[in-house]
């Protein structure tokens, strides 16, 4: 169905551990506006360089593939496209429209890009009323500018403090933040992190081990035990967090779900 639909996954293009898992539970996290990325972060396995076009049919077949699965809750991301004006913010828009048409009971998670910190292209992802508005942090300051060269913390946390600032009675948008362990970062660098999300107003955090893509990513550092994990998820609900997911394989969209389950 991807391949008929010219639709790409992030479970494929980053190589999740988790694929198996959830393509067996017709889960899938699909990715926008092809699968070439403007960044080069040194953890992904995403290719990177000059992306083509953009495909005015892919918000129609995304929603079609979400129909087909028929999901409860659809997880969209995307890859970086600085080339564009608005970052694609408004593919973005016209993707949650689309699902929204074809799929009126599907919750929408969008897990977005910092769109360069413009403001205006955020806010059109919101105008279209996503459910969940997810940005990852990935790593505390310290590493950050290893991690992602062409990305700046602060505005990182600007984006999930300004999507949790468009949280009304009447739209009440749920906010997410995920972060990758083992890269060198100390515990109390982790439970700053997660402090600065909380102050942003951020809901839900996940945290997973970093896997190596490749010996020309970045490399491992260190292994997290099962026990680290618990006891940082543990701190993270002491934090005020509505929800956490901590483990070795966890990673940002995996039980994505999860949360609104009854």
């Amino acid at each position: 169905m991807v391949g008929d639909l010219s639709l790409n996954t992030v479970c494929q293009e980053a190589r999740c551990p988790n694929i198996w898992e959830c393509w067996s539970e017709r889960t899938a996290t699909f990715m926008l506006m092809g699968d070439i990325c403007t960044r080069y972060c040194g953890f992904c396995s995403v290719g990177k360089g000059a992306p083509g076009s953009l495909d005015s049919q892919e918000p129609r077949h995304v929603a079609e593939a979400i129909r087909k699965l028929g999901c409860r809750h659809a997880v969209i991301t995307s890859v970086n496209r600085d080339d564009l004006p608005d970052g694609g913010g408004s593919h973005f828009a016209e993707t949650i429209r689309q699902v929204r048409a074809l799929n009126p009971g599907t919750a929408v998670e969008v897990l977005i890009p910092d769109f360069q910190g413009k403001d205006d292209a955020l806010d059109t992802v919101l105008a279209a009323r996503p459910d969940v508005l997810s940005h990852n942090t990935e790593t505390g300051p310290r590493v950050y500018t290893k991690v992602r060269p062409d990305a700046i913390y602060e505005q990182t946390l600007h984006v999930l403090a300004r999507a949790a600032a468009a949280r009304s009675e009447e739209y009440p948008v749920v906010t997410k933040s995920g972060l990758m362990l083992g890269l060198g970062e100390t515990r109390d660098e982790v439970i700053a992190t997660l402090e600065d999300l909380r102050a942003a107003d951020c809901d839900f955090v996940t945290m997973g081990q970093y896997l190596s893509p490749s010996p020309a990513h970045l490399p491992i550092k260190r292994y997290l035990s099962p026990e680290e994990f618990d006891d940082l998820g543990a701190a993270a609900k002491a934090l005020g967090f509505r929800y956490v997911e901590s483990g070795p394989l966890v990673r940002s969209s995996y039980h994505a779900a999860k949360p609104f389950q009854k």
